[in-house]
């Protein structure tokens, strides 16, 4: 209503004005909350534009009681091709160049965050910052007919900060063929290499994604928070470090609402009645 009243007033000045739309939408049913990649044009390429708007879908709905999980998805048969390089050309300058990667790193460390797991589901191409967003996503479930790459050096721009995500999620010989060869991998290399949890023919991609989402969906909220929470804190600590942080984390997880009923209900053979609380 706001846009098209603004609209309306431009148009009485003469000015050319462009439908609004937004690059990602989110939708929710049934405890699962979807956020839509939405701009073929580019190939869903993560400008400012994209990553604010996928990002506010992040931060305004991860904190809906009755969410368990997010999956980030795309419209087309690219899930992302990276940055829009319109916005890195010279004449932006560094200024400009610092705030997109600045703004890509600040959605990175709000998926990893979230309370809630975040999902990629990816059917076609997943390249540079789009592959760093798969990587950086608490899992990924893909099509078979998927490819990934990184492949900035071929447009004179290292993929630096896509590498980052990359070396964390697969082994360094993997990690350095991707960055340094720019060539895609396969659905199944990316299985293989642990970029992805699973993967599966396209036909079967929504009822994988299903069974995943209810899985996670018949688990306390509040307990997958708090576990969520301590598996990313545990990777930066060393061994004996993450073992006496996690003792105690689970000591705390066992005094909460659901840690008690979810025991309580083992020994009494019946489900668990969550009620999704710290």
């Amino acid at each position: 209503m706001i846009a098209t009243k603004f609209g309306g007033i431009l148009k009485s000045f003469g000015a050319v004005v462009k439908p609004y739309r937004l690059l990602s939408t989110y939708s929710q049913k049934d405890g699962v909350g979807t956020i839509l990649l939405d701009n073929e044009k580019t190939r869903n390429s993560l400008s400012m534009e994209m990553m604010n708007s996928v990002l506010k879908n992040v931060v305004e709905n991860q904190n809906h009681a009755e969410l368990r999980c997010i999956v980030l998805a795309a419209k087309g048969h690219v899930f992302s091709a990276g940055h829009n390089l319109k916005e890195l050309t010279a004449e932006h300058g560094a200024d400009q160049h610092k705030q997109v990667f600045h703004k890509c790193s600040e959605l990175i460390d709000a998926i990893r965050s979230a309370p809630i797991p975040i999902i990629a589901k990816v059917d076609g191409l997943a390249a540079a910052a789009g592959c760093q967003l798969v990587a950086s996503c608490d899992m990924a479930i893909c099509s078979d007919n998927s490819t990934f790459s990184t492949p900035g050096a071929s447009f004179g721009i290292f993929c630096s900060t896509p590498g980052i995500a990359v070396v964390r999620a697969v082994p360094r010989m993997k990690a350095a063929y991707m960055l340094f060869t720019g060539l895609p991998i396969s659905a199944a290399e990316a299985l293989e290499a642990g970029l992805v949890s699973k993967v599966v023919s396209k036909d079967s991609l929504d009822e994988e994604l299903d069974k995943i989402c209810k899985a996670i969906a018949s688990k306390s909220r509040s307990v997958i928070a708090l576990g969520k929470k301590f598996f990313y804190e545990q990777m930066a600590m060393d061994v004996t470090t993450a073992y006496a942080r996690g003792e105690q984390i689970m000591v705390d997880n066992l005094a909460t609402v659901d840690g008690r009923e979810g025991i309580k209900s083992f020994v009494e053979k019946r489900k668990p009645l969550w009620k999704h609380t710290d």
